[in-house]
C-alpha cells in the first residue's frame, strides 16, 4: 500500500472507533534506541550479550520477568529477578533521562481525543516507575484514567491478555477499539485480543507490520490531524 492509502485507512478505523488503546514504548514515545541500549550494556554487564534477533523475539513487548527468565536462566530467584529488573530500568531511565519527549503528534491527538470524548486506556508490559517516568516527563498523564502495567497480568505480550483487560475495563467489545502499537509480540496481542491494530512504524518498516496483520500503519500521530 502506498503511504496516501495507509494513512486514509487509518483515518477511517480511527473514525469507526469507540476507544483507543496505547502501547507505550515505541508508541507513546520512540524510546527503542534508548532501551536497546540499556539492555545491551545491561547484558554485557551480566556476561550475556545480546543481539538484535534476541531483543526482537525473547525481549520487545514483554515484561521484565518473562525476558529475564527467558534469557538468563528459568530458576532464577523472585529476588534476583527483581534485582536484574530494577538494575536495567534505571540505566534506562538514566539514559533517556534528558532526551524523552513525546512521539510526534501525540499530546495534540490525545487532546482530539479529549474533544470527541472517546475513552482511552494505555496498556503497557512496562513497570509501573518507567509509566508514571514517561507520563511526567511529557505531561501525559491527565489523559489516560485507564492505565494497565506489567503487574497486572500474568501473561506478557503476544498473550492478549493485557489488551483484553483494558477491553474490559473501558466496558466495550474488542471489535470497537483500537490499538496503537510497534512490536511484533504487541501487534500479534492486540490482533487477538480482536480489537483493530494500527502499527507505529518507530521500530519496523510499515511493510513488516503489514505482513504481521496490522490494519494499517502509519509514521506518528500527526496524520489524524490532517484533512482527509
Amino acid at each position: 500500500m502506498q503511504v496516501l492509502e495507509l494513512n486514509k485507512k487509518a483515518r477511517d478505523l480511527f473514525n469507526e472507533t469507540k476507544a483507543v488503546i496505547f502501547d507505550m514504548d515505541g508508541v507513546m514515545v520512540y524510546n527503542t534506541p534508548y532501551h536497546q541500549r540499556a539492555l545491551k550494556e545491561f547484558c554485557e554487564i551480566k556476561g550475556k550479550p545480546l543481539t538484535d534477533e534476541e531483543m526482537e523475539d525473547k525481549i520487545y513487548g514483554r515484561t521484565n520477568r518473562e525476558w529475564l527468565l527467558n534469557l538468563f536462566d528459568s530458576s532464577l530467584s523472585d529476588e534476583l529477578v527483581d534485582e536484574y529488573a530494577h538494575e536495567k530500568e534505571l540505566m534506562y531511565r538514566n539514559i533517556y533521562r534528558d532526551d524523552i519527549q513525546a512521539a510526534p503528534g501525540l499530546i495534540a491527538f490525545l487532546e482530539l481525543l479529549d474533544m470527541k470524548n472517546l475513552p482511552r486506556a494505555i496498556a503497557t508490559s512496562a513497570p509501573p516507575v518507567n509509566v508514571d517516568f514517561t507520563l511526567d516527563s511529557i505531561n501525559a498523564k491527565s489523559f489516560f484514567e485507564v492505565i494497565i502495567n506489567d503487574t497486572m497480568v500474568k501473561h506478557s505480550k503476544p498473550h492478549p491478555e493485557i489488551y483484553l483487560k483494558a477491553i474490559e475495563v473501558l466496558g466495550l467489545k474488542p471489535e470497537e477499539c483500537l490499538v496503537f502499537e510497534d512490536s511484533k509480540s504487541g501487534i500479534k496481542a492486540g490482533l487477538d485480543s480482536g480489537a483493530k491494530v494500527i502499527a507505529i512504524e518507530s521500530s519496523m518498516p510499515p511493510q513488516q507490520t503489514l505482513d504481521l496483520g496490522a490494519h494499517a500503519s502509519i509514521s506518528d500521530f500527526s496524520i489524524f490531524l490532517q484533512a482527509s
